[in-house]
């Protein structure tokens, strides 16, 4: 759901000293765009500091003709996706130098590589945001061809990175269990969530919404990319099984809204819900702007993640600050994103998601005691203090290469 970054923050001709990769946010890759598009304007939120950076993006020639340009001094490169990833993998296998890309900013003496995309450099230090590896836990859920990459590249990331920013405790044991990265090169920074992610409660606001999405009253919400670790399919199974075990009720069942572009191996998704008869109670939105996200969350009746696993899960973060009652899974980071702050079922138990479905849309007491502890937990979690502590690994890698 990330948008292109953009900031009002004023520029000087301060000669720039840490150079971040911004490309999944120029070019809106879901979650990694949120996380590069979040980190970067927290971090340069400080005028002070503004211009001690500078921004990266390949496949330059394929931004959004009506995007804003990156408001930081930026290096490109026209490489399609493809082709810069390849660049990437081969010369970190042959230890080929990738320093020209900086001769036009002799200044960097960091590179923070916010996807898993990392350069091979000699003359500066890197730092490396590791988000999940999902690939080595479900092989089945990619692609051949992006599974084949991350197994050849990503020890190769991890190894030549001056430090590994994990984005949560999961992700940090995930990398110690397959790669037996030393705990000293790896940090547990947590994701924030943008004050703009709070509950709307302004009618207007609402209502238009409401007419741009079509919105009905009473929805459940799931928000991603539509790919197989998503589970969607359990999702689909459980509401059957919810609305057949409240057959006799009167009152209509709320739809089940999918906001999210489609990823990968998507076809499962879209089966399910016509296996289990749901034409008409499931509804796929595509992309959502950013600008009717927090109105979606509010609205919501309940927002639910049934992920087998996620490095992070940003979206039940958005959810809770929003105000919308959350049921998530209780696997991978979830539980430490979501806390007690949420229902937290098995990714896989139909009949336990079946159940709290079933609570959560039959109790509006249980609903409202879930948005107020969501709304307090989602409090603990902000991009300010995420860019605080990675100025600090930056400084700290700065700091060891000066001496």
């Amino acid at each position: 759901m990330a948008q292109p970054l953009s900031s009002q923050s004023r520029r000087t001709d301060a000669a720039p000293s840490v150079l971040i990769d911004i490309s999944p946010a120029v070019h809106r890759k879901a979650g990694l765009g949120r996380y590069a598009q979040e980190l970067t304007t927290a971090l340069t939120a400080d005028a002070d500091r503004r211009n001690d950076y500078a921004v990266f993006y390949h496949a330059a020639g394929q931004l959004d003709p009506h995007a804003p340009s990156p408001p930081l001094p930026a290096l490109t490169s026209a490489e399609s996706h493809y082709r810069w990833r390849l660049r990437a993998l081969l010369a970190q296998l042959a230890n080929l130098n990738q320093d020209r890309l900086l001769a036009q900013m002799p200044s960097i003496r960091l590179f923070h590589a916010t996807e898993h995309l990392l350069p091979r450099f000699r003359r500066i230090r890197t730092v490396f945001t590791l988000h999940d590896l999902i690939f080595k836990l479900y092989p089945q859920h990619h692609l051949p061809r992006n599974w084949i990459y991350l197994q050849l590249a990503m020890p190769l990331f991890l190894r030549r990175a001056d430090a590994v920013i994990c984005v949560s405790k999961q992700t940090r044991h995930d990398a110690q269990r397959f790669y037996g990265v030393p705990d000293s090169k790896l940090r547990v920074i947590y994701e924030g969530v943008d004050p703009r992610f709070r509950r709307v409660t302004d009618p207007a606001e609402c209502r238009r919404a409401r007419d741009r999405l079509q919105l009905p009253e009473r929805y459940v919400l799931a928000v991603g990319t539509i790919e197989p670790r998503k589970n969607l399919t359990t999702l689909f199974q459980a509401y059957r099984a919810y609305l057949d075990a409240h057959a006799d009720s009167s009152a209509e069942p709320p739809p089940i809204l999918v906001a999210g572009k489609q990823g990968w191996l998507e076809a499962d998704s879209y089966r399910a819900a016509r296996t289990q008869r749901l034409e008409g109670l499931v509804r796929f939105l595509g992309f959502v702007d950013d600008a009717d996200l927090p109105a979606l969350y509010s609205m919501a009746t309940v927002f639910v993640m049934p992920s087998v696993y996620e490095g992070f899960g940003l979206p039940a973060l958005e959810a809770m600050a929003c105000g919308a009652p959350v049921i998530c899974s209780d696997a991978s980071s979830l539980p430490e994103v979501v806390g007690d702050a949420g229902l937290l079922v098995a990714p896989t138990d139909v009949a336990d998601w079946a159940a709290a479905l079933g609570r959560a849309l039959g109790d509006a007491a249980l609903r409202a005691d879930l948005s107020a502890r969501g709304q307090r937990r989602a409090a603990q979690f902000t991009w300010a203090e995420t860019a605080c502590q990675t100025r600090a690994v930056y400084d700290q890698i700065l700091s060891a290469a000066r001496g």
